[in-house]
């Protein structure tokens, strides 16, 4: 609860009292959460809201830094270049794009690398659009400090997955986060360029009708460059605020007037976000997690395993490839990251480069992994991802683990020093040591500069 961010009491009647007398507007209400998007302030922020804020931050970066490197990338940001041209650097390439186009290659390349944080509740992922916007943004802007940019990635965060929760209440569809993600960085993107409330209600109902509704299911089963819509929305939210300020309308976001925004300014979901400890999809990751206790508890070599069966949810299931060509496919895959895990103890950015993706002990225990569906484990989706592994060996040992869930979940939370190493093991090959180093100061002291400049010229240069 917002109590247990605060340092005391008082504190905590202070901020509330701050939150709720916001324009005088009801938190419920459409009018209420633009007052809410216009006049948040940094003060308003609890300490631990504060500091997730960077530990998100760093964590998009290391995993975009490591997506810059693959194929996707590098089409991306050809294309945000050649067709969407202008004179804003893009992350990690330094060549100029448009605003919309700095969103789109950015959005795109940190989810190249599934390695990014999530809100279990929305089934993906607010940050990895939010922060290439805001990049963008603040680039054009040239006067975000440090303070503000911070306050907006959080205020993204919020907004994403309050939209994400109102929409698939909604709709039977599962669509890909860009669809949600959208409205948020239309909201975000019209408090930086200064528009009033109706022209950042069209703003974000520009974006909620145009966002990518694209069915997620599809990309589990058909594994491609198409991924988890970010970029899209990301692309989507920075034109419809643009769109807005230039006098263009849109009907009322729908998704503002349900009782997902009750507690606005109350519950933070920005701390609600898990992280990943592998660049694959959450959903794979409580298998690995199963796999590699029976492995650590019997101390068996990979090579001695005759067969492999995992039992989860149906989503888990879905991610069925099991002889993988591209990293899009080893990333949406359940049996692979298992298999991964099982040959190297653990899972990381190298692990799933189209380069290694021919290790023929790991294509051979990717290829016997069987999966089967548990119905506790189903409805206990999507809050909890749950899933068992059993593995026999060539002695004839039959071996069952205990139910596993991911790790670094909200309520079992990575320390910072976990998410640091995990940030110089993604950053540090692609950016080198002292870039990345630089990049980790910048971060950690952005609440106290004047700019964000010195980490957005950090961000912009391109790699080698």
């Amino acid at each position: 609860t917002f109590a247990r961010h605060v340092a005391n009491r008082s504190e905590f009647m202070r901020l509330r009292r701050r939150l709720e007398t916001m324009g005088g507007a009801d938190m419920t209400t459409p009018e209420g959460i633009l007052d809410f998007i216009a006049e948040l302030t940094w003060d308003d922020l609890p300490p631990q809201v504060r500091r997730q804020s960077k530990l998100c931050l760093l964590d998009l970066i290391g995993v975009g830094a490591g997506g810059a490197g693959t194929k996707l990338s590098r089409i991306i940001r050809d294309y945000s270049a050649l067709d969407m041209g202008g004179a804003l650097p893009m992350m990690f390439d330094g060549r100029g794009a448009s605003v919309s186009g700095v969103a789109l290659a950015g959005g795109m390349t940190i989810d190249a690398l599934d390695g990014h944080d999530g809100f279990n509740p929305a089934k993906g992922h607010a940050g990895c659009g939010v922060l290439p916007a805001l990049y963008g943004l603040a680039q054009e802007l040239g006067d975000v400090s440090g303070q503000e940019f911070l306050l907006c990635l959080t205020l993204g965060y919020e907004l994403a997955c309050r939209t994400a929760m109102a929409q698939h209440a909604s709709v039977p569809d599962y669509h890909t986060s860009g669809a949600w993600v959208a409205v948020a960085v239309a909201g975000l993107a019209a408090r930086l360029m200064g528009l009033d409330r109706a022209q950042t209600a069209h703003a974000m109902g520009i974006a909620e009708y145009h966002g990518p509704r694209s069915q997620m299911m599809r990309c589990i089963d058909h594994p491609t460059m198409l991924k988890d819509g970010s970029g899209w929305g990301a692309m989507c939210g920075v034109s419809a605020a643009r769109l807005a300020a230039r006098g263009f309308t849109g009907a009322p976001a729908l998704t503002l007037s349900t009782d997902h925004w009750r507690d606005l300014g109350d519950t933070w979901l920005i701390c609600q976000q898990y992280f990943k400890p592998y660049p694959v999809c959450r959903w794979a990751q409580a298998p690995i997690a199963a796999v590699l206790d029976l492995q650590k508890r019997h101390g068996f070599d990979s090579r001695a395993i005759t067969g492999l069966h995992i039992v989860s949810f149906h989503e888990s299931v879905r991610l069925g490839t099991k002889q993988v060509t591209t990293t899009e496919e080893a990333q949406y895959s359940t049996s692979f990251p298992c298999a991964l895990a099982l040959v190297h103890g653990t899972v990381l950015p190298e692990h799933v480069a189209e380069a290694a993706l021919d290790h023929p002990e790991v294509q051979r225990l990717s290829s016997i992994l069987t999966m089967g569906e548990d119905a506790a484990a189903n409805k206990a989706f999507p809050n909890r991802r749950m899933a068992r592994a059993e593995i026999t060996l060539a002695a004839g040992n039959r071996l069952q683990s205990d139910w596993f869930e991911p790790e670094w979940d909200p309520t079992d939370p990575p320390s910072k020093e976990d998410l640091e190493a995990k940030f110089f093991n993604y950053a540090g090959p692609v950016l080198g040591l002292a870039r990345s180093q630089a990049t980790h100061r910048a971060v950690e002291a952005l609440d106290h500069t004047a700019t964000a400049q010195p980490l957005l010229d950090l961000l912009a240069q391109p790699i080698s």
